[in-house]
């Protein structure tokens, strides 16, 4: 399963970004560091640094075919949104609908928004429920409120499964002083640095606080289910300032705090109502405000990393004179230009070079230089400096407008000038058309060659674990080529071995159902030294076996009840239980998804392997049994009894082999009276010699002095076959 978090370097999104590799998914990031940081993140993931609205983002899309996409990444500032509405636009509805469209266009299944409590605004019916009017009062509610717009069209437009959680204040360890939940974050800081805390009014305005675990754990519990729409994320419980300075001290000690006025637009009172998602999605918070600021604040203590002093960028914006110095350049020198050109103009007298003129020159070179801007400066001044020859060498200022020859030598000057500027600036332009072409294809280029890399090192990682993880396909064919048997029994004892291997385990049980689903046997088990399970079970004692029976789907103990199995699956055959597998313990690390999972494929397997045994068993019951009996031929029991040899072998399972006497002694009406008295997992067979023989299921030396017992008050004597006392 593949998981995208934007924002995942951000302090939500890194607590999420952990939740799903916990649990077995592929992450990736897509993060431009605004305000997150890569050492909030130090799980395995695949890293991308750009924006959401970025048209890049197509190729991570179409380089990993996501399942989920978790979209945190925003500008969460409230007071920025005021002063900047335009980028709080571009990175909250902007960034938004980029991923919805790429979420649609690559087959995506679940996308979850973070939506905010600020779509509500100024509204005091607390605690406020989906359905309360949204009233946003700044440009970050509105685009909040746009967005799940966005999401709901998508849904009904596209049916793409989009699911809106608008956050109550969130608080918890990696947050920065931004956001809805930054005030936590900001008494920390000071707390743990001895500064005065500072409250605006009288202390008395209440939040909904929400640790951040409890809210990468709803969105991963959401991720997987079938939840769509708006729902709040919040505890339903207000809390004070003056209760949050109240809890700061009973962590510190001590706290300074002072008091002004009133911050206008400031929320007195906020609270959200979560029923809807505790009974839609069975989910509640953990932590409450006591737990929670218990564990921010010794992050803040202990772990927050040192600060690092801000480095500028290498490309440094240049300063008001440099600018103003390159300006003026073009300028100078194109006046140092014309003083050169003026002063070879007015001193050569020979009449040898008359002909050559200067002044033209000038304006070629300056507008091949700089462009048609300084080519027509060059056009102006060598036209004034014409006139004043044409002054100096006599002619009336009044009659050269008379003539034709000023008119005629401004339109030559101006014709060059534009010609040669317009055919500079159109290179340069074109010059600078490619540069920036290119720079853009080197971007992109590194950025392709990025994804090219991280896909060659996936490919090369899925061919090791196809060819070396345990849990590959070739390797669980090769485990699960012990259930190839059309023998019940043999496939009951091999059940234990391949769960063992495949979920890493040492405390497997698979117990068989009864016929009237009020009671389960032990068939198997795993040869722990300290594992124990009851060797029958009436399904009444055990809730979770109903659950199993009823519902027929694999049971997870989320609570960790300590009389239940941590998984537990039924085996299935013809559409009825007939044994359930179940998982005592295991590692932490490996109660996750992925090995859910993994143990619902290897049952059903199991399911298979049972049910082709079953029917095989049906279909040749006339081959089985000597006709008209409900006894075994020598060969049946024998196989069977060799399987029982082999289970107590391998997993200690306990059996006890009796014996009628010899075949000429026996009465003729004897194997029906003992078939009538056995139980379903025992069984009544002859043996090679023609002996009549039964063999107790799970049974130890007392278990069968209690049948021998049994049988004896009926007149039926059985006794212990001597060769197999080792088993009793």
């Amino acid at each position: 399963m593949r998981v995208l978090v934007t924002g995942g370097y951000g302090f939500i999104g890194s607590f999420v970004a952990e939740r799903f590799n916990m649990e077995g998914y592929e992450v990736s990031i897509i993060d431009n560091l605004a305000t997150g940081s890569r050492q909030n993140v130090d799980c395995k993931h695949k890293s991308y640094i750009m924006s959401v609205e970025e048209r890049n983002c197509e190729e991570i899309f179409r380089n990993n075919r996501f399942d989920v996409v978790i979209h945190l990444a925003a500008q969460v500032s409230v007071a920025t949104s005021m002063e900047n509405p335009r980028q709080d636009t571009k990175s909250n509805v902007l960034g938004l609908s980029n991923m919805l469209v790429l979420s649609h266009k690559y087959g995506v299944k679940k996308f979850i928004f973070a939506s905010s409590a600020a779509v509500y605004g100024l509204n005091d019916q607390l605690p406020l429920q989906e359905s309360a009017q949204r009233d946003p009062i700044s440009p970050y509610g509105i685009n909040k409120m746009i967005g799940e717009i966005y999401c709901a069209k998508w849904h009904e437009i596209y049916a793409l499964e989009t699911l809106c959680f608008r956050f109550s204040n969130v608080y918890g360890p990696r947050q920065d002083s931004l956001g809805e939940g930054g005030v936590v974050s900001i008494f920390m800081d000071r707390t743990t640095k001895g500064q005065e805390l500072t409250i605006y009014g009288d202390g008395g305005q209440t939040r909904d606080f929400i640790y951040v675990e409890d809210v990468a754990d709803a969105i991963y519990r959401a991720s997987y289910s079938d939840l769509t729409g708006v729902y709040n994320l919040s505890t339903n419980t207000e809390s004070s300032v003056n209760d949050l300075i109240e809890a700061l001290r009973g962590l510190h000690g001590t706290a300074s705090v002072s008091y002004r006025d009133f911050r206008q637009g400031d929320i007195y009172r906020s609270a959200l109502d979560n029923s809807r998602i505790g009974n839609d999605l069975d989910w509640a918070p953990k932590y409450d405000l006591q737990e929670g600021l218990y564990r921010t604040y010794e992050w803040f203590k202990n772990e927050r990393p040192a600060e690092e002093p801000v480095t500028k960028p290498d490309r440094e914006r240049p300063s008001l004179l440099a600018r103003a110095v390159k300006a003026i350049i073009p300028y100078a020198e194109n006046m140092l230009a014309f003083a050169l050109s003026a002063w070879l103009t007015l001193t050569i007298e020979d009449t040898l070079y008359n002909f050559i003129d200067i002044r033209l020159f000038y304006i070629i070179i300056i507008g091949i230089i700089y462009g048609s801007r300084q080519s027509i400066i060059a056009v102006a001044l060598s036209v004034a400096l014409y006139t004043y020859q044409l002054l100096e060498d006599g002619y009336d200022l009044i009659s050269l407008f008379y003539g034709t020859d000023l008119f005629f030598q401004i339109a030559i000057y101006l014709f060059v000038g534009l010609v040669v500027g317009y055919s500079i600036e159109r290179r340069t332009n074109a010059a600078k058309s490619k540069e920036r072409q290119l720079e853009a294809l080197q971007v992109k280029y590194a950025f392709l060659n990025e994804v090219y890399d991280e896909t060659r090192i996936v490919k090369e990682e899925l061919q090791q674990q196809i060819m070396n993880n345990g849990d590959s396909f070739g390797k669980i064919y090769s485990i699960t080529k012990e259930l190839d048997s059309l023998e019940p029994e043999q496939i009951f004892t091999s059940t234990v071995t391949v769960v063992e291997s495949i979920m890493k385990s040492q405390s497997v049980s698979i117990y068989t159902v009864n016929k009237y689903k009020s009671y389960l046997r032990l068939a198997a088990r795993s040869n722990g030294r300290d594992f124990e399970v009851p060797k029958s079970m009436k399904v009444d004692d055990y809730p979770y076996m109903k659950q199993l029976l009823d519902c027929k789907k694999i049971y997870i103990n989320k609570e960790l009840l300590g009389d239940s199995p941590l998984l537990a699956a039924p085996v299935i055959s013809g559409g009825e239980v007939v044994a359930i597998v179940s998982l005592h313990q295991m590692k932490f690390d490996n109660f996750s998804l992925y090995y859910q999972n993994l143990f619902k494929i290897t049952v059903d397997l199991i399911s298979s392997s049972l049910s082709r045994a079953l029917s095989y068993v049906g279909a040749t019951s006339s081959q089985r049994y000597i006709e008209g009996t409900q006894v075994l031929r020598p060969d049946v029991f024998t196989d069977i009894l060799a399987s029982k040899r082999m289970a107590s072998d391998k997993h200690g399972i306990e059996y006890v082999l009796l014996s009628a006497g010899p075949p000429g002694d026996a009465p003729p009406d004897l194997a029906d009276q003992i078939s009538r008295s056995l139980r379903e997992t025992d069984y009544l067979g002859l043996g090679p010699d023609g002996q009549l023989l039964v063999l107790l299921s799970n049974s130890s030396k007392q278990d069968a002095a209690f049948v021998l017992n049994r049988f004896y008050n009926n007149n039926i004597k059985l006794d212990i076959v001597k060769e197999d006392l080792r088993y009793a």
